[in-house]
């Protein structure tokens, strides 16, 4: 008998094949494919090296752009916190790394007149257009452009970006109102510029600019908050599946408790699947009873509490499933989004929480 532990199944293809549908959207902009957090749980060298059409790659921090360059990637990469100390900036110089500036600890940093760098870097300015998490005010963009552009330390070809709240929600003015303020605020300068996230990819063509900055798109996931646009009605693929195997099948009777605490009820003869996966794996310990659970082509009902290695599934009286049988948690035929609502959570939590017990196999 073989069984499978949780696995995670990435569908290059279906990688590659949301992007061609990112580029029908955006054919005129170049594309920043965000990287953060190891690809969204996808990866992060993986990700990259089956994305030689990207024209740059976004991640948080150093260590992860420092690791696509220890994987033998080329292409430009992105900060997109920026520098975290003074010290990074050398490193960035010599790995040919670029970078946001969005504070003024990082401004005072790069445009030091003591900092001697191998070669200048390239720099993009953030604009606080309504986010209020990170960038600078607009009233400060001159002073802010104004040093960065007479900086020797700078390169000239600044990118200039914002980065929007409500994009998600086609009914929500406020994008409107940040593309309108970013434009007044750059008004009159020839430079690239960047405000689209995969929302707005998606539903804000007007936005699209320069460069596009798709991250959950790419991994066939919709990032509308619209129930009507899901990720199958926009073209796109789910590029992972998380599966595992029934490791135990059995029969209950009328009244009999499942799980710790006994959290679920049997209200009649059924039969129980338990699957080898759990918290420990990075399903969500708060999915409710009733998340669907995809077997055999059908969706089964979650039942009782979610434990560190383990869930139970009602199955049904009449089940012909047995031990060993593939078990769909999300992804190909089961849409994560659906998951992430039963859980009051969000897709990209559930993707980026998949942990390092899980086996990987790539398609």
């Amino acid at each position: 008998m073989t069984l499978r532990t949780a696995t995670a199944v990435i569908d290059c293809r279906a990688l590659i094949d949301n992007f061609s549908v990112i580029k029908k959207q955006a054919p005129n902009s170049q594309v920043l494919a965000v990287l953060k957090a190891n690809a969204y749980g996808h990866g992060l060298e993986r990700i990259a090296k089956t994305l030689p059409q990207a024209d740059a790659f976004g991640v948080a921090r150093l260590d992860e752009a420092l690791a696509l360059r220890t994987a033998g990637i080329v292409k430009p990469i992105v900060l997109l916190e920026g520098v975290f100390n003074a010290s990074e900036l050398p490193v960035l110089a010599v790995n040919n790394l670029q970078t946001i500036v969005h504070n003024e600890e990082q401004l005072e940093s790069i445009t030091d007149p003591c900092l001697s760098l191998d070669k200048s870097l390239k720099v993009w300015l953030k604009i606080d257009t309504g986010m209020h998490r990170l960038g600078i005010a607009p009233q400060d963009f001159q002073r802010y452009f104004q040093a960065l552009t007479q900086s020797n330390n700078v390169h000239n070809d600044i990118v200039l970006m914002s980065h929007f709240s409500c994009a998600d929600d086609v009914q929500n003015n406020t994008t409107l109102n940040q593309i309108a303020l970013f434009e007044r605020t750059v008004q009159g300068l020839d430079h690239a510029r960047s405000l689209a996230n995969s929302a707005a990819v998606n539903s804000w063509p007007q936005s699209h600019y320069e460069w596009i900055r798709p991250g959950l798109m790419l991994y066939g996931v919709s990032p509308m908050s619209c129930v009507e646009s899901n990720a199958e009605s926009l073209g796109l693929k789910p590029v992972i599946t998380l599966q595992s195997s029934w490791i135990a099948v059995r029969k209950i009777e009328p009244g009999c408790a499942v799980g710790y605490g006994g959290a679920w009820l049997s209200d009649k003869k059924t039969t129980i699947g338990v699957v080898a996966i759990g918290y420990g794996d990075g399903y969500p310990r708060h999915a409710v009873n009733g998340t669907p659970v995809l077997v055999n082509g059908r969706k089964v009902p979650l039942i009782g509490r979610v434990s560190m290695d383990m869930i139970t599934v009602d199955l049904g009286e009449h089940s012909t499933e047995k031990v060993g049988d593939l078990v769909t948690l999300w992804g190909d035929g089961l849409a994560v989004e659906e998951v992430a609502e039963y859980a009051t959570t969000i897709p990209y939590e559930l993707l980026c929480n998949i942990t390092r017990r899980v086996q990987v196999q790539v398609k």
